[in-house]
């Protein structure tokens, strides 16, 4: 009886220790898995920062593709409006476009010279379109031509040269020399009227002493060295030699206008370049 006794007494306390170890395991597997889910948390945390990082880094991405977008999209704009220009300049009429074209930075600049020949000169002819000869009493120029070497360009005219306002043309070359187109209206010497003459106005003595003084902006008296007459195409040319300074003058009339063409060069230029310049003075023509 003590026995069944003792054993009454011992189930209670296995009990007792079998609920005791399974709270013990519970908790060590309680106290082990807790920081597996700390860490867990953790590790989720800093996924979570990674895509932060990156959400933010494609935000920026797409920012910059929008301003490059808004960017090109604005050239685009830009060049499209200058191909709508275009077309409409070629689709309009042609009064339209060299309505356009003489508002440009050119406007009464209009290149005129042509391709070097065999021997390497060029004709330049003034253009009809060239801007000039307005005014009361003026009438479109009648245009002319001459022939340069290769190497003479058109250079800027300013209405603070000699001639004034009455330089139609300037020709240069730094290593030649250069020249000058004067065309004056005829009425300031004579009183002529319609299509005038170089006779009309006068012998070539007179008019080498009258128009002389406007080319060298002295007087001549003393500096002509040799006076010519020549004619081309029905129109008659006075050439003059003068020196100094050394200067080679075509004149003629057309028109209501003098034409005074005039080739010079320093002393070291005329010596070497002297049957150019010759020849580039006997080419000037009115057509």
């Amino acid at each position: 009886m003590n026995k069944q006794s003792t054993n009454q007494e011992r189930k209670p306390v296995k009990k007792e220790r079998k609920r005791m170890a399974t709270t013990l395991l519970s908790s060590c597997c309680c106290s082990i898995r807790y920081p597996q889910r700390q860490m867990h948390a953790k590790s989720h945390k800093r996924e979570l920062t990674s895509d932060n990082y990156d959400n933010e880094k494609h935000h920026q991405q797409q920012q910059q593709q929008q301003q490059l977008n808004n960017y090109y999209g604005s050239r685009r704009w830009a060049l499209s409006s200058g191909l709508c220009l275009a077309s409409g300049l070629v689709f309009s009429s042609p009064e339209d476009v060299l309505a356009v074209v003489k508002q440009g930075p050119l406007a009464g600049r209009i290149p005129g010279l042509s391709e070097p020949d065999e021997q390497g000169w060029r004709t330049y002819r003034r253009p009809d379109d060239k801007s000039g000869g307005h005014g009361v009493g003026w009438s479109p120029i009648i245009p002319y031509l001459f022939k340069v070497p290769q190497g003479w360009e058109e250079v800027p005219v300013s209405i603070a040269d000699l001639g004034g306002t009455e330089i139609d043309l300037r020709f240069a070359n730094s290593q030649e020399g250069r020249l000058f187109v004067i065309v004056a209206p005829v009425l300031r010497f004579a009183d002529l009227g319609g299509d005038a003459t170089i006779e009309q106005i006068g012998p070539p003595e007179k008019v080498i002493n009258a128009f002389g003084p406007e080319v060298i902006g002295e007087n001549v008296e003393g500096k002509v060295l040799s006076m010519e007459v020549a004619e081309h195409s029905e129109r008659t040319y006075y050439q003059f030699e003068l020196e100094p300074p050394h200067v080679l003058i075509t004149a003629t009339a057309a028109g209501n206008r003098l034409y005074l063409f005039n080739v010079t060069a320093n002393g070291l230029q005329w010596k070497r370049h002297y049957k150019d310049l010759k020849k580039i003075a006997g080419s000037f023509r009115v057509v």
